[in-house]
This record gives structure tokens, C-alpha cells and sequence, in this order.
């Protein structure tokens, strides 16, 4: 597949996010790197992580992903071949709440560049919402860093339609950067909130749109097909409730599509994703280069309409 064109931004790449939530957390420091290696020389380029990734292991001080990535990035020399994408704002160790003023997000750049030891963000993304700061702060800081050179360009994780509206007005109002991308969550099973609050919004204003939870915290792998095989997996309190009869006849049809394209569930629900209009790409995570080379396949999977309709039936909501 072609590489695709995040927004209105010169980011351009082939068409799968590798997710750095897992560095340093399911998998350790050495692991990490031979997946990033792997992760280039397939020819995929886009790694997307956070300042506070990961704060919620007990131990961690929140700083753990970033790091590893600057530690690849400098043994490896491979910035001009990739594009880093990292949020601010989001809860840390102690709890805090978003925070989104402008001193908080200056210092916070400085923070990460030199965890990932590079002098320039191709995409930082506004985490969670700060309802407490202004929209109008929030962008005078980004112009700021973007003037600096710290940061290229500016995205939106986890902010309200409305909230997303306003700041495209305001910057559009006040010559300040817009978002030119939103992270949303978004997969076969969790269709309906973007489907109904941000896709038209991403449509309309040019919006790259990269999806996390791509494969619903695993439920789409196939590895679980009840309740029974979640007891011993971390992400238990996330597959738990999705069981039901809708839930088992999205499996039941991935697996059969799975079977006649001769790729895994996980690729085909991938494949889905990507055959979306309004989605530029999804974010995958792996923990073994094996998975991560299935989930790669994804871009090369053509869907037929009949399995697309079919999916789409199986999911509808």
C-alpha cells in the first residue's frame, strides 16, 4: 500500500501506527527495540507515544516509553527515517489532573525531547482536555514551540467534538495552529461514539484520523472466545464486557473472513479499518515480532464488498 497523508500536514506514511504504550510496560527495553527495528524495516515509519506512558505500572514514573524510543533512536540513527508523534497533558504518576496551560506544555516539550533525544516532534498531540485553560492559551503555546522549532505539527487525543469545533474556529480565528489530526478511539466492536460524534468532524475540516484500541484491547486477535480465556490476561477489565451476541458473531464472521483470506482475525479487523473513508491509519501494538509482522499484513488485505458488508453487519450498533 501507498503511504497516506496525515491531514492537511506534509506526515506522510505507509498506513500503520506503531502504538509505544507497550515499551517498557508488557514488554522490556530490549524487546522494544527489536520490535522498532523490525517495525522500520518493514517500512512502516510512524511510532506514536506520550509523555506519561507508563505511569499506571506500580514502580514506573511515567517517562518509561519515551526514553526507550530516544535510547532506540540514538543507538539505531534513524530519525530521518521515522516520525515521532507524542501527547502532553494526559494524568501522570500522582494523578494530576490534564493540564494543558501554557508554562505546563513548555516545559513538557523539553521534558520529552530529551527522553527521546531529538530536536524536533513531527506531530504533538493535546492528550486530554483542560477545561480549566483557555483554548486560546493552549494554542499560543504550540505556535510558540512551532515557531521554535521544537514541535511540526499539532493533533487531539481523547477531546470532545465540540471542544475539537471550537479550537479549529479559534485558531482560525486568531491565525494560531489548528489541529490537523485527531486520535480517537475505534475499532469494529467500538464503532458507534466516532461514527456519530467525530468522523463527519474529521471529514469536513480535513482531519487525520489515527484510531486507538484498534483491535479492542485484544478482543479482535481471536485469542478470546470467553470469558474463561480472559481470567489470566492484564487487560481483563476491558474484554470482559464484550462477550455478548454481538460481541461472538463479530468474532464468528473475522474468523470466517480471516480463513478465506488466509490472514489472521486481527489483520482482517486491521483491514477493516483501513477501509474506512475518513480513517488514515490505526495504531497496533505487538509484544513479538511474529504478531507484529500478521498485523502488518493488514495493508495488504483487499476486502471485497460482500466482506465488508458483511463486517459492517456483524458490527452494527
Amino acid at each position: 500500500m501507498e503511504k497516506v497523508k496525515l491531514g492537511n500536514s506534509e506526515i506522510q506514511f505507509k498506513p500503520i501506527v506503531f502504538g509505544g504504550n507497550v515499551f517498557g510496560w508488557t514488554i522490556d527495553e530490549k524487546q522494544s527495540l527489536t520490535l522498532l527495528d523490525a517495525f522500520v524495516d518493514m517500512g512502516f515509519s510512524l511510532i506514536d507515544t506520550s509523555n506519561n506512558y507508563s505511569h499506571w505500572v506500580p514502580g514506573h514514573s511515567g517517562s518509561e516509553s519515551e526514553m526507550i524510543i530516544g535510547n532506540w533512536i540514538c543507538k539505531r540513527d534513524v530519525r530521518d527515517k521515522i516520525q515521532i508523534a507524542t501527547k502532553v497533558g494526559g494524568r501522570r504518576i500522582d494523578n494530576s489532573k490534564p493540564n494543558l496551560k501554557k508554562k505546563y506544555i513548555i516545559k513538557s516539550v523539553e521534558d520529552s525531547l530529551k527522553r527521546l533525544q531529538v530536536d524536533t516532534i513531527d506531530l504533538y498531540q493535546s492528550h486530554h482536555d483542560d477545561l480549566t485553560t483557555d483554548i486560546d492559551e493552549t494554542l499560543e503555546a504550540y505556535q510558540h514551540l512551532i515557531q521554535t522549532g521544537k514541535i511540526k505539527w499539532i493533533g487531539a487525543s481523547n477531546l470532545s467534538p465540540e471542544r475539537i469545533r471550537e479550537s479549529l474556529n479559534i485558531a482560525e480565528k486568531h491565525s494560531l495552529p489548528a489541529y490537523i489530526a485527531v486520535q480517537p478511539e475505534y475499532n469494529l466492536y467500538d464503532r458507534a461514539k466516532y461514527e456519530r460524534q467525530y468522523e463527519q468532524l474529521a471529514l469536513d475540516n480535513h482531519l487525520g484520523v489515527i484510531s486507538y484500541y484498534s483491535l479492542a484491547s485484544g478482543f479482535l486477535s481471536g485469542k478470546y472466545r470467553s470469558i474463561e480465556d480472559i481470567k489470566e490476561a492484564k487487560r481483563k477489565e476491558a474484554l470482559k464486557h464484550r462477550f455478548n451476541d454481538r460481541g461472538l458473531h463479530i468474532l464468528d464472521t473475522l474468523a470466517e473472513i480471516a480463513h478465506s483470506q488466509q490472514k489472521t482475525m486481527s489483520a482482517v479487523a486491521l483491514a477493516w479499518i483501513l477501509h474506512r473513508p475518513s480513517i488514515t491509519a490505526p495504531i497496533v501494538s505487538a509484544t513479538n515480532v511474529q504478531q507484529l509482522e500478521e498485523l502488518a499484513k493488514a495493508v495488504e488485505i483487499k476486502l471485497t464488498p460482500e466482506e465488508c458488508f458483511l463486517l459492517d453487519k456483524a458490527s452494527s450498533y
